[in-house]
């Protein structure tokens, strides 16, 4: 049954969801239509042809990054939570983002997350160049680990790989070295583990 009523944010969470699961091809008028039950027609009313749909996507994304909010009790524990969510929020819209820099929109997007890091690098005693090391060393570190967290995600299976190559090769008499990096890597742990110490550094640093 086709539905009567619908509104442009129920299009645009449907049309995203494709874009996220299936990457901005998989996205037509007719699919969207059938995966909301509606007529193509009513997709048009709601948000225009498939490029204004896209760039009302590229206009939520930019706009969703921007509701980043740090929590904690010190600046450096805030400063940790603005690059853990912005870690967050990229590893789950991929597609979204590399429409976002599509279009030229990829500092935009970041302004509001680099603002955030600003008002605690702030708190924390910091200021000018000093302050924007700090940003941008944060920013640089979270765009760096989802890249390569998407590169070994999507890299063809490795022969020999990281387990086979630790298992013969010399540790510098550390074997328990050699069997840690035999093992995959926890992303999650890694990241915390070395934007903590990168933000730590930072804020150490002499005024």
């Amino acid at each position: 049954m086709t539905r009567t009523s619908l509104s442009r944010e129920e299009v645009l969470e449907a049309a995203g969801a494709l874009v996220r699961q299936h990457g901005p091809a998989a996205l037509t008028m007719r699919k969207l239509a059938a995966e909301l039950g509606t007529a193509v027609t009513s997709i048009y009313w709601h948000v225009g042809n498939r490029e204004s749909l896209l760039d009302a996507l590229v206009e939520r994304t930019v706009r969703e990054l921007g509701e980043i909010r740090p929590h904690g009790r010190t600046p450096a524990a805030r400063i940790v939570s603005v690059a853990t969510a912005l870690r967050r929020e990229l590893r789950r819209r991929p597609h979204l983002i590399a429409m976002v820099h599509e279009r030229g929109l990829t500092e935009r997007m970041f302004l509001p997350a680099q603002q955030a890091l600003v008002h605690e690098v702030h708190r924390a005693g910091l200021r000018g160049a000093a302050a924007a090391r700090v940003v941008r060393a944060v920013q640089f570190q979270v765009v760096g680990h989802v890249l390569v967290e998407r590169y070994r995600e999507r890299a063809p299976a490795q022969h020999p790989g990281e387990d086979e190559l630790w298992h013969t090769a010399p540790a510098e008499h550390d074997p328990a070295l050699a069997r840690a990096l035999a093992r995959p890597p926890d992303p999650e742990r890694l990241f915390a583990a070395s934007v903590r110490a990168l933000v730590d550094g930072l804020l150490a640093q002499p005024r």
